[in-house]
């Protein structure tokens, strides 16, 4: 039998998984695709036999290419990166042979093959060689996808259950957490390849799923949970347990100053009564003693107890001298209080006026030695439902059933109308009798045992959903998608969550395939749409490693005005440049060289941007940055941040995330045996002069000439992103920063402006390697290479339309790589 590339793919990456999709999903799969197995077999054993014959004229085609520019290392004597490709038959069914040759197209079509220094082959010759591999490897490559897909089977990341479950069911209870975390596989955690669906998953997914329907069978049941209350300066200053650590209490104003004491800013008579979402309003918030008009500062929850140190963010106070309400909504854990406090590094810190770990202000005035600091006159805390009323709520779950006809004793008929609303809702397709049967016969079962009435069934065949693999996992079948399938990866893509109610009556209604127009209107809208927002969250924390912003912590020694205030602000600056790129059509090069950012006060500080205009109070505002300052994406401090360690940079990290998160240059591993290239901590001894011998080596020599450049040219930035001229204390002898380089094409710069002017004018560079990305993204699979086509289409499209990035999502949803499984 025939083996094609992408069933050894699979099995691949399923031995690679101890509990993978193939044991948790066969059962499903049969149920979901049983007439799929049959065509693709006699689809794979009908497989051409003239196919052989051909394979060896073809492989003499390539015969001149190949000795006048191969052969000198890649033969049966020389077998350089064990590679001999005078033996090798030209055979792409076979998935190893298809790799090899894919791999000898594509270094030779990026001019890596031959090396540099060998005579460079004519241009027709090269295209015509290209042109021979090509063609047979795409064919088998479509031929694939017919049969399989370029997709495999995926499920929902723990983030896209969290935003389904909430919208699927009204309720707002943080259920990520309850879920294993999502390894990435190509960058991304939505790839099917790295995915897992074991039975420990399940089992998490069992506890959410119950987690979950409790919370919103008890609304339904209960009613809403009251709590409202507000709390005096008198009130928040009172002691508690333990060593006293609130604030300072001073007439009709409660002051938190900033101490450096753990737990400082405790308030313990905020104690919440019960997990869940609080609006927490701070009444005539007020800086005392501000800088630049501003005293930032941090409210968290927790227990505020040495025996539960986690703390959890609320939100950033910005306070100004004109006193205003500063409102947050946050999840608040059962028993925890809030901690207020002032959280800016750089504020002059008085003592704690006591021993022993308490804190007293007696006989003293900090406002008057000049002390800065954060007053309110009162804490408004209310219990709210931000997501969905009770009524919503009993919607979600059965549809324009009443209460009365779901009360005890309910026909079947309701209970199969609520079942038949709620699956079709969670599955993200309609539903035929014979599928609703399970689902109806376990929750009669339930409902006849004693004591039990129509809500328990029906809890219990909800349960069973919530755990479906129709719920956990796309359905898609090899080919183009149907509406339903095309409306959920839209939608997942956007919004991380189901098709609402539009979405999917133009899917029902069969729509979004037959007409371009409305699929592109469609996408306007949930652009357009607050959801978005999970869009711009979830693809930052993945496409630029976000996620990784709490991983390192930089050395307070060295980076000594790094705090939580400042890489609070990182993040919100990338995020809201993201969001303005996409969302407001900006121009990709933005990514590489941009005169704009998104800053708040302090922000600008750590930046050392004295003469940013900005308004005391606004948070993160837009702002055009001095000419002084490398603007664009790449060189932002987030991005500074986590491709660092926290104390020391390495270009070749740098290097290696902006080849192939932001130029799409795929940077192989480093060959077994090579060791790593340690930074010199103390700064004394150049990382260039450590990479220039690790680069000597012929190993290694090829993938550090399109690494260093790039990381050479960051290299201007300190691990918390702050501009540099020397490695360690610069009034020491420090070695000096060199960012100059060479790049792979062969142009040199001197520093991070003229690298960022040269790619800067490379935009089709830019939008094909943003589309990979998304794609990757939006799909669950990487490009494979039959979709390069559709990548030079995005960046014709790009071309066409000023290289506005929201016209390259656009373009990318308009390709067949997105439109198939």
């Amino acid at each position: 039998m025939i083996k094609t590339h992408h069933t050894i793919q699979h099995s691949n990456s399923e031995s690679r998984e101890t509990h993978g999709i193939r044991g948790s999903l066969a059962r499903s799969q049969v149920i979901l695709l049983p007439s799929l197995f049959l065509p693709t077999l006699a689809l794979i054993l009908s497989a051409p036999l003239c196919q052989a014959e051909e394979k060896q004229p073809l492989r003499e085609k390539l015969e001149f290419f190949l000795s006048d520019h191969c052969y000198e290392c890649h033969d049966d004597l020389t077998d350089e990166g064990d590679l001999n490709l005078l033996d090798l038959e030209f055979d792409p069914q076979d998935p190893g042979n298809f790799e090899i040759w894919r791999t000898v197209h594509d270094m030779v079509a990026h001019g890596d093959m031959p090396p540099k220094k060998e005579p460079r082959p004519e241009s027709a010759l090269k295209l015509e060689f290209l042109a021979t591999v090509k063609k047979p490897l795409i064919d088998i490559d479509r031929e694939t996808h017919k049969m399989f897909g370029r997709v495999q089977n995926r499920r929902l990341t723990r983030r896209e259950y969290e935003h389904t479950v909430h919208d699927l069911l009204g309720i707002d209870m943080p259920l990520k957490t309850l879920l294993p975390e999502d390894p990435a596989s190509h960058g991304f955690e939505t790839v099917a390849e790295g995915q897992q669906l074991s039975h420990f998953n399940l089992a998490a997914y069992l506890t959410a799923a119950d987690v979950a329907l409790h919370a919103a069978f008890e609304r339904i049941e209960k009613g809403d949970q009251k709590f409202k209350r507000t709390y005096t300066p008198k009130d928040l200053a009172r002691k508690g347990s333990g060593n006293y650590r609130g604030p300072d209490l001073r007439g009709n104003r409660s002051i938190a100053w900033p101490l450096g004491l753990q737990f400082f800013g405790r308030m313990p008579a905020t104690e919440v009564p019960a997990s869940g979402w609080y609006q927490v309003t701070l009444k005539n918030v007020e800086a005392v003693n501000p800088i630049n008009g501003v005293v930032w500062g941090t409210l968290r929850s927790g227990e505020c107890a040495s025996n539960a140190p986690m703390m959890y963010p609320v939100g950033i106070i910005e306070a100004t001298a004109k006193k205003r309400d500063i409102v947050f909504q946050a999840w608040i854990h059962d028993d925890h209080n809030l901690e207020l406090k002032p959280n800016d590094v750089t504020l002059k810190r008085p003592s704690s006026g006591a021993s022993g770990g308490n804190v007293s202000f007696k006989g003293r005035d900090l406002e008057k030695q000049g002390y800065s600091g954060i007053a309110v006159t009162g804490i408004e805390i209310e219990r709210i439902y931000p997501n969905a009323t009770r009524d919503e709520i009993w919607t979600n779950l059965f549809g324009n059933l009443t209460r009365e006809q779901l009360k005890t004793g309910a026909s079947k008929d309701s209970m199969r109308k609520a079942i038949k609303h709620f699956a079709s809702r969670a599955f993200r397709r309609p539903l035929t009798d014979q599928q609703l049967a399970p689902w109806i016969e376990l929750a009669t079962a339930e409902r006849s045992k004693p004591g039990n009435g129509p809500l328990d069934g029906l809890h219990e065949a909800y349960r069973g959903i919530l755990c479906s693999p129709r719920f956990l996992t796309f359905v898609e079948a090899p080919g183009k998608l149907d509406d339903h399938a095309l409306a959920n990866r839209l939608s997942y893509m956007v919004w991380n969550s189901m098709p609402d109610a539009k979405l999917r009556a133009n899917a029902d209604a069969g729509k979004l395939v037959a007409d371009p127009k409305l699929l592109h209107a469609e996408l306007k809208r949930l652009l357009d749409d607050p959801k978005a927002s999970r869009f711009i969250e979830s693809f930052t924390d993945q496409w630029l490693n976000l996620k990784d912003m709490d991983f390192t912590t930089p050395d307070r020694r060295l980076y000594r005005t790094f705090d939580a205030i400042v890489q609070d602000a990182m993040v919100e600056e990338t995020r809201h440049f993201v969001e303005h790129l996409i969302l407001r059509n900006g121009n990709i090069r933005n990514i590489i060289l941009a005169n704009h950012s998104f800053l708040n006060e302090r922000l600008a500080r750590f930046y050392g941007m004295k003469d940013i205009a900005l308004v005391p109070g606004n948070g993160v505002q837009k702002v055009t940055l001095p000419e002084s300052h490398p603007g664009g994406l790449v060189t932002q401090a987030a991005i500074m941040k986590v491709t660092a360690n926290g104390t020391t940079t390495s270009p070749v990290v740098r290097g290696v995330f902006v080849n192939e998160r932001i130029l799409g240059r795929h940077i192989p591993p480093p060959p077994p045996g090579v060791p790593a290239v340690e930074p010199d901590i103390r700064g004394a001894v150049s990382i260039r002069d450590q990479l220039a011998k690790h680069s000597n080596d012929e190993t290694c020599a090829a993938c550090h000439a399109k690494i260093d450049p790039s990381g050479f040219a960051l290299e201007s930035f300190d691990p918390v992103g702050r501009w540099r001229i020397a490695y360690g204390d610069a009034s020491k002898k420090a070695a000096k920063i060199d960012p100059s380089g060479i790049t792979p094409d062969g142009k040199s710069f001197e520093a991070i402006w003229d690298w960022k002017a040269i790619y800067a004018k490379q935009p089709d560079r830019l939008t094909k390697a943003f589309a990979q990305h998304l794609l990757t993204y939006a799909t669950g699979a990487p490009p494979q290479f039959s979709d390069q086509g559709d990548l030079l289409q995005v960046v014709k499209h790009a071309k066409e339309n000023n290289y506005g990035t929201r016209s390259i999502v656009h373009a990318v949803v308009s390709t067949e790589a997105f439109r198939t499984k």
